[in-house]
């Protein structure tokens, strides 16, 4: 009787982590097959893309911030490329704010006053204390800023001269409370991890901004690259600090209040793509924290107003889509045990409901990335070989990332972590010996963990011959792997004093 008990409890276990292993898949199986519904919003609404407009037929004024902290390798190239801005000079203002508490401040200092000189009005703002971090400067300055447009760009990217030419002209619908330009990035081929990086920055802009914008959903704001009408910021309530993502907040909050935003593509700004593995984590940790901050902040509202059913579901999938991070991590863990639990009791026949799960999962992310490069013309054959190391790096990210979502939901306040910046621009550029890295923390060690974990469920899956999910198994262990190790490896690497 006692051990009809103990196979009685054992089933019940196997079943009951079989249930929440496949409910894992299914709700992960869901945000996946939400890619194609934006690549649908995409092509759908194609006739509504926005491209360049005409200049307007006077010039407004425009202030144009740059928020910088702690980048000394890199705040003279801002200053330099904003100077070569074509724009009436009597019609322009620069702020430089900078929070700095290193060399960066004597840097700063001696480009501004070099670019006065030169006829640039641009003024040095300095904070010692990083009250509200990027929010806050951008808040202190804004009170202090003269145009009516405030364009915003952060310290690692380089406008073209033309920048402004191109996109005050949809301004000149009233409406129009922000337009954001494209990023670009001047160090796409260094390395694989940089590589990976454009890919996934590539289909976010292409076709997360542009199915949102051109169906009518709400989209954000990136934190720079992008222009606000002062009286859209104004209007909804200003820049709060409250989120890691005041961008986003910012953006949503405007986008209630009645504002329309445009997303050009066919406008680009290059930027620095992080090439350190833990400085590429703290952004991604950073994004992801700050969107579910946003999300517990905002969604009520959003669910809660009168705004069509259609914008309210975009909403909600863009502002949980953070959630998928944890559930990432405990697909992890329970996938071995729900392996060894079908070999065991010769349930073979689940791989017909959870290989289609997978499939859905990452063909949907594959062809998602796929199509965001070839609608940017970058040629297939060089970017397919990419797409697995681009599923590995995004399953790699999910502890960090999954931390920085259990935080927000635990209501815990971190700092605004600036992802480090050491211009590197081409393949021949070192950053071995500068300083600034990202932390590390625990989480390469409990990557490298799970990879072992997954190495050992990868033997044990061709061992007993269930060779359906061992693709899927070796895909999360080669990202947790890849992770973890190219963490160390960086954090070895020397760094200055």
């Amino acid at each position: 009787m006692r051990v009809g008990s103990e196979v009685l409890t054992a089933m019940s276990a196997a079943t009951g982590l079989l249930a929440l292993y496949f409910t894992t898949l299914l709700i992960l199986s869901v945000y996946g097959l939400h890619r194609y519904a934006l690549v649908y919003l995409y092509y759908r609404h194609r006739k509504r893309a926005a491209s360049p407009a005409p200049p307007p037929p006077r010039w407004p004024r425009v202030t144009i911030q740059l928020p910088v902290y702690n980048e000394m390798y890199v705040v003279e190239r801002l200053l330099d490329s904003v100077a070569r801005i074509r724009y009436p000079r009597d019609r322009l203002q620069v702020q430089l704010l900078d929070d700095s508490s290193d060399e960066t401040r004597a840097i700063a200092e001696r480009r501004v006053r070099f670019h006065r000189r030169e006829g640039l009005d641009v003024e040095y703002r300095h904070r010692a204390e990083r009250r509200g971090f990027k929010a806050g400067a951008l808040a202190e300055g804004l009170a202090h800023a003269t145009g009516e447009f405030i364009l915003i760009l952060d310290a690692d990217f380089i406008p073209p001269p033309e920048f402004l030419e191109r996109t005050l002209g949809h301004f000149a619908d009233a409406g129009v409370g922000m337009v954001q330009a494209r990023w670009d990035h001047v160090n796409r081929g260094y390395s694989l991890l940089t590589e990976v990086q454009a890919i996934l920055l590539d289909a976010h802009f292409v076709l997360e901004h542009g199915g949102r914008h051109r169906s009518g959903r709400f989209f954000n704001f990136n934190g720079t690259a992008g222009i606000w009408r002062r009286s859209a910021i104004e209007d909804a309530g200003g820049w709060e600090g409250d989120t890691l993502t005041e961008d986003l907040d910012l953006s949503y909050r405007a986008q209630l209040r009645g504002w329309r935003f445009v997303f050009l593509p066919d406008v680009t700004a290059p930027a620095e793509l992080p090439v350190e593995m833990n400085a590429f984590k703290s952004q991604q940790l950073r994004w992801a924290k700050g969107t579910a901050q946003t999300c517990l902040k905002l969604l009520p509202r959003i669910l809660g107003s009168a705004l069509p059913a259609r914008v309210k579901l975009e909403a909600w999938f863009h502002l949980t889509a953070p959630a998928t991070y944890p559930l990432m991590v405990l697909l992890a863990v329970l996938l071995p045990p729900a392996i060894a639990i079908r070999g065991s009791i010769g349930a073979g026949e689940l791989l017909l409901l959870d290989i289609p799960l997978f499939a859905a999962a990452t063909a949907s992310v594959t062809s998602f990335y796929l199509v965001a490069e070839r609608e940017l013309r970058i040629p297939w054959k060089g970017r397919r070989r990419l797409i697995p190391a681009v599923l590995a790096v995004g399953i790699g990210l999910s502890v960090s990332n999954a931390r920085g979502v259990l935080e927000a939901l635990l209501g815990r306040r971190s700092g605004f972590e600036r992802t480090p910046k050491h211009r590197v621009e081409s393949r021949s550029d070192d950053w071995r010996g500068k300083r600034y890295r990202g932390r590390a923390g625990a989480a390469p060690w409990v990557e490298l963990a799970l990879g072992l974990y997954l190495t050992a469920a990868a033997v044990h899956a061709a061992a007993a011959g269930l060779l359906g999910p061992l693709p899927f198994v070796v895909l999360f262990q080669a990202g947790f792997l890849y992770s973890a190790l190219t963490s160390f490896i960086h954090r070895l690497r020397p760094s200055a004093a």
